[in-house]
């Protein structure tokens, strides 16, 4: 009879720690929003290249996002004769495990977790965080008096992150107005809400969760089904949000995203463009999106996030581990991912590169441009050439 292929992280805990080795084989889109400490990082498409230099006489533990191809390749290198095991549940079975473990520590606390990154963000991360938060607010005019905005949560750090700055902003009180922390449930897996949830709690973070069907409508889609998922999303969160009597809407954006935009905008759609600060919506009026983390590293994120012990989903689809443009070889994730490591090539001769990028946008020279776009209409130098 063959040996068990799952192993759970209760029974992972308890063995000695030099006698196995933990694997994440996520590509690195994924494990850039965090890993199970002591785990080495080798991706799907890497293991089989690297399966003989891995340790015969040591467990080798495998986990994915939930568990579902981990198992696969254990099975395969079980057949390679290594002691292989797939960690049950995966990393989102771990993160919800050690949010039990983090809910019953923080009952033997004298303060929350919610109060300590509220302190954090007032003190240890204020200069980073809040002021370059409301910084962004200040320079795009992204909030008015008597605005009623849904904060809208994804799951993931930035989201989460917006939601306790806009807290903090809240608690300054200026001039009035309200928030809604706004989730939506577009058919997320038991685990993934159940992270989504735990967490708001943690944070203290009162969440209002709606449902959508969204994930079944572009279930068959073949042809860029995460970019249409992304505009479905939009469009039910401007409906909810308008219902609740909000007129505006904040997404997570940071800093990174922007620039990262600008040069996907350039090298693979031959187009300049930016990630705007806030935007009119087309679709339903009176609605406006702002992205108030506009001015914020994402480095400073994920310093925030690990100084805390936080631990955030990475994509909340439930498809995840079946759709393959969630998986190393989607698109979608490796054009954005090689625009990172771009970025970061580019910066060890050039520490500017990045404010370079950003600021291009804001220094654009029509005299010497070849053509541009306003309201729809294409403007060419030709037109007007002969006339100066």
């Amino acid at each position: 009879m063959d040996r068990q292929i799952d192993i759970t992280y209760q029974e992972m805990t308890k063995l000695p720690k030099d006698s196995c080795l933990l694997v994440d084989t996520r590509d690195e889109s994924a494990t850039e929003y965090g890993m199970i400490p002591g785990a080495v990082r080798i991706a799907e498409n890497e293991l089989e290249d690297k399966a003989a230099a891995l340790p015969a006489d040591k467990k080798i533990i495998l986990y994915c996002a939930r568990g579902i191809f981990s198992r696969e390749w254990a099975e395969e290198l079980r057949e390679k004769g290594l002691d292989a095991y797939s960690l049950k549940g995966g990393y989102a079975g771990w993160l919800l495990e050690r949010m039990r473990e983090a809910q019953e520590e923080e009952k033997d606390k004298p303060e929350s977790k919610a109060k300590e990154v509220e302190e954090g963000i007032r003190k240890k991360f204020h200069k980073q965080l809040f002021s370059r938060f409301a910084k962004a607010i200040n320079v795009y005019d992204l909030v008015q008096e008597n605005d009623k905005i849904a904060v809208c949560i994804s799951g993931g750090k930035d989201s989460m992150l917006m939601a306790k700055l806009f807290q903090e902003l809240k608690r300054h009180n200026k001039f009035p107005f309200e928030l809604v922390f706004l989730v939506m449930d577009p058919g997320y897996s038991e685990l993934n809400r159940k992270v989504i949830e735990n967490n708001a709690k943690l944070l203290d973070i009162p969440i209002t969760v709606f449902e959508s069907d969204i994930f079944e409508a572009v279930y068959e889609v073949e042809k860029s089904p995460c970019y249409l998922c992304a505009r479905m999303r939009r469009g039910y969160l401007y409906s909810r949000a308008k219902e609740l009597g909000c007129n505006k809407i904040a997404l997570g954006h940071h800093y990174d995203d922007v620039i990262e935009t600008i040069l996907m905008g350039m090298l693979y759609g031959a187009q300049m463009q930016t990630m705007m600060p806030k935007l009119h919506s087309t679709n339903f009026e009176g609605m406006e999106l702002i992205r108030p983390m506009y001015l914020i590293r994402e480095d400073d994120i994920k310093k925030w996030r690990d100084f805390y012990d936080l631990h955030f989903i990475q994509c909340a689809c439930r498809f995840t581990d079946t759709c393959t443009t969630c998986r190393p070889d989607g698109s979608s994730v490796s054009k954005r991912m090689e625009i990172k490591r771009l970025i970061a090539d580019m910066k060890k001769t050039n520490p500017f590169v990045e404010s370079n990028i950003f600021k291009s946008v804001e220094n654009v020279n029509l005299s010497t441009i070849i053509a541009y776009k306003e309201n729809g209409i294409r403007h060419h130098f030709l037109d007007g050439y002969d006339k100066k």
